[in-house]
């Protein structure tokens, strides 16, 4: 059984080249009457860029502070003061799988 218009298997596979996913394994029957896609999990987490799916470079306070939070969660951030989270001076550096997931993906490295 396959989709009615065939579209979501094609966007699947754009989006996972574009994203640098390895490539997905298609299987079928003798027949051919069925079928099986795996998709292999990328080898880093990916955040996706708000400006690629907003249309704009404008974050709001909540979205920025969410966005750290995932980022902290994920291991791509870490905090420059962890013992005093809620610090005025507290601010934010890549971590080692951060700053390997940026050369991984530079095209959203420059939207801040």
């Amino acid at each position: 059984m396959t989709e009615g218009r065939s579209t979501g298997t094609p966007k699947i596979l754009k989006k996972m080249a574009g994203n640098g996913s390895p490539a997905p394994l298609f299987e079928t029957d003798d027949d051919r009457l069925s079928f099986v896609i795996r998709l292999p999990r990328h080898p880093l987490p990916l955040v996706p860029s708000l400006a690629d799916s907003a249309g704009t470079d404008q974050v709001t306070g909540e979205v920025e502070r969410l966005l750290a939070a995932l980022a902290l969660g994920l291991g791509l951030v870490e905090m420059t003061q962890p013992d005093k989270p809620r610090s005025r001076h507290q601010r934010y550096r890549l971590t080692a799988l951060g700053q390997r997931w940026l050369k991984i993906h530079p095209k959203n490295s420059n939207k801040s």
